[in-house]
């Protein structure tokens, strides 16, 4: 059967972003220096070390004021704040380093030329890329055939991980349809409207959502044979979610559990342990000396809006099921917890000025460091939790005590994509982004939750 639609995928809409924002800036500083007195950046083959350090500025700091978050980027008003904190950040940077740079021009005038030509460039690519490559003329649509039960958590997994994502229909595979529950934000279909639908809709993808096999009938299963060898795309629901949603549904896995957990094999490479460990303890001297230089205000800070002890500890579960006291910075007052453990959660009253300015500048986790020198915790790894939460939560979401198979860290997976963490639902979702992490550890995802704390920081989303 044949497709003539068109779409961009996650993967692809990403590298287009980066590439084009790229391309789009370099033409216009070229046109640019060609049609005005601009002498200060010029493209030959002897300054490529300017343009090679104009990318990577772009690059590193459009990654960490979010230039590249998809959700962001079909929305001119959400993304043009971005624009203006790369641009800026980066024509800063790209001053203050003139040893791989120009030096600045007498003319400060081409310093304006300079930085607009680099804003007008994104500004103009970025409008372009939402008229044309978000619109939905190139939306991915999407059937998906299965039982229906969570037919809602599909559509918005779905929906708020990729906006050109669209799922147009479904097909009930119910083996009891009376008592299946009726979704009406997307029409359902008869398994004899498949190929009908597939033609009319423009689909591009079938994603089979079925926990029991025997829920497929033999006319679904010989239609779906018929596509797969025409070449069209069927993929599994968890395979989909995982790829799009970079989380693992562990609600969704069953007695199969082992397929879905294939961890990465950089939990046993010793090279990769080493270094992990090396910077570790690099990241972690640095960064008890920054600590200790601004000790004083802490300590002022403290002892004006908390009245407590600056340092606190709590007892929590590290690798393989190990307990240890975690270190940090008083955020709460005195007696927070008189009658047992509670959830920390969103505007508790319990925490004082001060601490919500540790927490959301994430300084309350300075001591931290300490824990991650002794070996106890990593710099990245999933976020330690109490004893008494674990327990609870070991009993009531399936595979939570897999986040122990590796040390707990300082930052992680879950934090940069989620915030806070006060119900079971909220755990939920944390223990998919972990597994997420467990599944996939690796130097660039590592590298790519250190940039992600940095905007953690920056727009002020600690916990």
């Amino acid at each position: 059967m044949s497709n003539s639609s068109i779409h961009f995928n996650i993967s692809e809409r990403k590298i287009l972003l980066r590439l084009l924002d790229i391309i789009s800036i370099l033409l216009v500083l070229y046109f640019v220096g060609n049609t005005f007195d601009f002498h200060y950046f010029t493209i030959t083959k002897e300054n490529w070390r300017w343009v090679f350090v104009l990318i990577l500025y772009v690059s590193i700091f459009g990654t960490i004021f979010e230039l590249y978050d998809l959700q962001k980027s079909s929305k001119i008003e959400k993304i043009s704040t971005s624009i203006v904190f790369t641009v800026s950040t980066t024509v800063l940077f790209y001053f203050l380093t003139p040893f791989f740079t120009p030096i600045l021009p007498d003319n400060r005038l081409q310093i304006l030329f300079f930085y607009f030509a680099i804003l007008v460039a994104l500004i103009l690519w970025r409008l372009a890329y939402i008229n044309f490559v978000v619109s939905p003329r190139f939306y991915k649509k999407v059937l998906i055939i299965g039982e229906t039960s969570n037919i809602e958590t599909i559509v918005d997994a779905f929906k708020s991980s990729d906006p050109n994502y669209k799922i147009v229909g479904f097909v009930n595979c119910e083996i009891n349809k009376f008592e299946a529950l009726k979704f009406n934000a997307i029409p359902e279909y008869s398994p004899d409207q498949i190929l009908e639908v597939i033609k009319n809709e423009s689909i591009s993808e079938i994603v089979i959502a079925s926990y029991n096999s025997e829920a497929i009938t033999s006319g679904i299963y010989y239609t779906l044979i018929k596509l797969l060898e025409e070449g069209f795309p069927i993929k599994e629901y968890t395979q989909v979610y995982e790829e799009m949603t970079q989380r693992i549904p562990v609600q969704f896995v069953g007695k199969d559990f082992y397929k879905y957990f294939p961890f990465s094999r950089s939990n046993q490479n010793k090279l990769y342990l080493f270094f992990h460990r090396f910077f570790d303890i690099i990241i972690s001297v640095i960064g008890l000396l920054i600590g200790i230089l601004f000790l004083p205000l802490f300590l002022l800070g403290n002892s004006i809006a908390n009245r407590g002890a600056l340092f606190y500890s709590h007892k929590r579960i590290g690798k393989n099921g190990k307990v240890f006291k975690i270190l940090k910075f008083r955020t709460m007052i005195k007696n927070a917890e008189k009658t047992g453990a509670v959830w920390a959660k969103k505007g508790d009253v319990r925490v004082t000025p001060f601490g919500k300015f540790l927490r959301h500048t994430r300084l309350d986790e300075i001591p931290q460091f300490i824990n991650i020198l002794k070996g106890e915790m990593s710099l990245i790894g999933p976020r330690p939790e109490r004893p008494y939460f674990v327990k609870e939560l070991s009993q009531m979401l399936p595979f939570y005590e897999t986040r122990h198979i590796v040390k707990p860290g300082l930052t992680g997976w879950a934090q940069v994509k989620t915030r806070y963490g006060s119900s079971v639902d909220d755990s939920l979702l944390k223990l998919q982004y972990d597994l997420y992490y467990i599944k996939h550890r690796s130097f660039l995802l590592d590298i790519n939750i250190l940039i992600k704390t940095l905007s953690t920081v920056i727009f002020f989303r600690g916990q």
